[in-house]
């Protein structure tokens, strides 16, 4: 066989074995962990999962309730808040490797009335080996596991294509005015190197860690060097020794660098902090004080009545997909144009509401529609949504003065501005809160 073909089989390959890790995460979680747990049992066999506040993030930016009860799990727990004991089901804890995790589990299933009957215990990244052995020494404990392992997944997956460790404190602690030697910038150093570890775990990849190197070693070996220049250096150190170890205990994991990582600071897009983004998706997280992905807005049901609504913006939604890159300016154009296509498109829509072909639809036009037509009702309310949600961000563009805003800070990155300027914008603001 010619080499040509021997590659391109190989690529072929590559492409049809590509995960995104969404994909990785959500097939982890749901076969490797929850059906395991699942064992020989009928399908009415139902088991209760317990998470920690950062666990269960992990679960809910990968899966879905329909998707966790479809494996057999009938109740979702805290592991941080009383719980009503339940002896006749099986528990499956999904929860960080920390000492007060660990204790809080043994705390549920010791002693002579453990809360559940077994527990399959599935820890999101590396356990210590002192708290493994405080788990293998408690004899009445012991008995009443079921599964003991380390899942080594511990990352958000914001999307397909994106994910993040969830280190929500990092500039500060990392970059703050006091942070060189404190407990937190170690801390912080450790956290991210470890979950950005499990991201590879998760891949089955070994990366070519490449990491930008000190600034002031760069410029002057005799400068000064100090913690916050040392970061990406620190952070590429810590998580190698995480990789050595998966690459000599976890089965599957590659032996040789398969990709590469480059690990860069700050100080390499200095621009970023001081300019704010004005894509609709950027905006939606700045002004909407939505939780994660999920928006809440009220909707007026067919009898008049106002109702709350949660929506997940995720990739499920191909209008979201479309427009979140957008600049707002491009997204308000293209709903408008998406608006004009419906009423276009939808001959039947325009009948049954006595139009004109041709008519432009107006806001009240969709809802009315919506009530006339059942059959466009989810495109309808697809697109009523994003319309509902570009109205809000351009109301608060203009409550707030952003556009100014917006112009101020353009000017500051091309040198345009002076602190006068913003002293300036800033006080009016002020006055226009308090009248």
């Amino acid at each position: 066989m010619p080499m040509a073909d021997s590659n391109s089989s190989s690529h072929l390959s590559t492409i049809s074995n590509y995960r995104t890790f969404r994909q990785a995460a959500r097939e982890r979680l749901l076969h490797e962990m929850l059906r395991s747990a699942k064992g020989g049992g009928s399908a009415s066999d139902w088991k209760v999962l317990i998470m920690d506040e950062v666990t269960v993030k992990v679960m809910s930016y990968s899966c879905k309730m329909a998707d966790i009860t479809e494996e057999g799990i009938s109740l979702v727990e805290d592991l941080n808040k009383r719980r009503q004991p339940l002896p006749a089901l099986d528990a499956v804890y999904f929860i960080r490797p920390t000492r007060e995790s660990v204790q809080k589990f043994r705390a549920d299933m010791a002693g002579r009335s453990p809360l559940y009957k077994r527990a399959y215990v599935f820890f999101s990244s590396p356990v210590q080996k002192d708290l493994l052995q405080t788990i293998k020494g408690d004899m009445t404990l012991l008995p009443r596991i079921a599964a003991l392992r380390e899942m080594n997944l511990e990352f958000l997956t914001i999307d397909s294509q994106a994910f993040s460790t969830d280190s929500e404190r990092a500039l500060e602690q990392l970059f703050g005015e006091h942070s060189e030697g404190t407990r937190d910038f170690d801390a912080c150093i450790s956290t991210i190197a470890c979950r950005l570890s499990t991201v590879f775990a998760s891949l089955k990849e070994l990366p070519v860690v490449r990491y930008r190197a000190a600034r002031s070693a760069l410029a002057d070996a005799g400068s000064m060097t100090t913690a916050r220049d040392l970061v990406p250096t620190k952070l590429a150190a810590c998580l190698w020794d995480h990789l050595m170890k998966y690459k000599n205990t976890l089965r599957g994991f590659p032996t040789t660098e398969t990709c590469e990582l480059v690990i860069v600071d700050r100080s390499i897009d200095p621009i970023a902090p001081v300019i704010h983004e004005w894509t609709f998706d950027a905006m939606c997280h700045d002004l909407l004080n939505m939780e994660g992905n999920k928006y809440v807005y009220e909707i007026t049901t067919s009898t008049g009545r106002a109702e709350k609504k949660e929506v997940l913006l995720e990739e499920h939604d191909p209008i979201w997909v479309e427009l979140r890159h957008l600049h707002i300016a491009d997204a308000n154009l293209r709903l408008s144009e998406k608006m004009s296509q419906f009423g276009t498109k939808n001959k039947a829509a325009q009948i049954r509401l006595g139009s004109k072909d041709g008519h432009e639809l107006s806001t009240r036009d969709m809802q009315k529609m919506v009530q006339a037509l059942p059959q466009y009702r989810e495109q309808l309310d697809k697109l009523s949504l994003h319309i509902d949600i570009a109205t809000k961000l351009n109301d608060k563009i203009k409550e707030n003065v952003l556009s100014d805003i917006g112009n101020l800070e353009q000017d500051f990155v091309f040198g345009d501005a002076s602190s006068k300027e913003l002293i300036n914008i800033l006080s009016t603001n002020q006055l226009c809160g308090r009248t």
